[in-house]
């Protein structure tokens, strides 16, 4: 889509980038204290943990200990799909960009399908489908970068049919390895699709946070580059920008966000489009300001969704990734239908 980058839209000052980003920032932490403190008690009604949830050795202490790693968990995963969505659409100039567009996702799941067949968890532990979820990431974005580009370059429609193409592939081939399986793997392969933050330890926080936070700091340096190539590789190219390189390495480090947050918690879908989109009708496409908002809100958006999985129903949670998509597509139509003109952004 030619015309991605909307002609409108405030020019980002110092002082507007310090008030939004600090507002942002002000807003997620009181969601990530807020959401660990609230849930349903044993009788299923909806509560907020008192005082006695930090004196330890309590009831109350135990439970708000449990929902800590998860809370953690929705806040670094969502940073790093609406980061890595963010970038992804000015990348490619397309509003539908995001990491299932990409064929990533669909990737990574179908790895850690093959490692749930061939009882992987069984030789090399809990870990075995998260490493072969990364590494199913990485392969997948090998194999659409080789398809995409053309010389140097990565067409964005050219990337974009591979990634579809890729895909396709992928969750067809999912869905021939689960029919091969039996029941016991099936529900597994289901409930790891499915996405979600139950069964997330701490030390898996630990280690994906340090590569997630330097992968978006890194996305974070390119911002001007990624105005640039919003408009176009003619004009970035006019501006001094590298755009095969740029292209390549902002490609390969949105891919490895997502599929580190893959690895984590399984594929969760519309945070990476959604996202970035909601907010480019409210910030403009300035990326100096978009991209390090997305990433914030990106952040507090999927810990509230996943609050709402644990809480919509009593006594049982839902799966963050069915609750995102429902969510998403609804806002997404929302969105669509309700103010077409501003909602798109990348006018004529």
């Amino acid at each position: 889509m030619s015309g991605f980058i909307s002609r409108g839209g405030k020019r980002v000052t110092g002082r507007r980038l310090v008030i939004v980003l600090g507002t942002c920032v002000i807003a997620v932490a009181m969601i990530a204290v807020l959401a660990p403190l609230f849930g349903r008690g044993g009788s299923g009604r909806l509560e907020l943990l008192g005082f006695d949830a930090f004196t330890p050795g309590s009831i109350d202490h135990d439970v708000l200990w449990v929902r800590i790693p998860r809370v953690l968990a929705a806040l670094v995963t969502g940073a790093a799909l609406a980061g890595a969505g963010c970038a992804l659409q000015a990348l490619l100039r397309n509003p539908l960009a995001e990491p299932f567009t990409l064929g990533i996702s669909s990737g990574s799941s179908l790895a850690a399908v093959i490692a749930i067949r061939l009882g992987a968890e069984s030789v090399l532990g809990h870990s075995a489908v998260a490493i072969a979820a990364l590494a199913g990431a990485t392969g997948t974005l090998f194999v659409v970068w080789q398809l995409g580009r053309v010389g140097r370059h990565l067409p964005p429609a050219t990337l974009i049919l591979a990634g579809v193409t890729i895909s396709m592939f992928c969750s067809s081939a999912s869905v021939l390895i689960q029919y091969t399986s039996d029941f016991d793997d099936i529900s597994h392969m289901l409930v790891w699709m499915m996405g979600g933050f139950e069964a997330v330890p701490m030390s898996w926080v630990t280690y994906a946070s340090g590569p997630i936070i330097l992968g978006l700091g890194a996305l974070v340096v390119y911002a001007r580059e990624l105005d640039a190539l919003a408009a176009g590789p003619e004009v970035a190219a006019s501006l001094g920008v590298a755009v095969g390189r740029t292209q390549v390495v902002v490609f390969a480090i949105a891919s490895l966000l997502v599929g580190m947050a893959i690895a984590v918690v399984g594929p969760i879908g519309f945070i990476g489009l959604i996202v970035p989109h909601s907010l480019r009708a409210v910030l403009g496409p300035d990326h100096r300001l978009l991209l390090p908002a997305s990433i914030i809100c990106g952040a507090g958006a999927l810990a509230i969704c996943d609050t709402l999985a644990r809480t919509i129903l009593p006594l049982n949670h839902l799966p963050t990734g069915a609750v995102t998509a429902v969510i998403g597509a609804v806002f997404f139509l929302g969105i669509l239908f309700g103010n077409k003109r501003r909602a798109a952004m990348w006018g004529a």
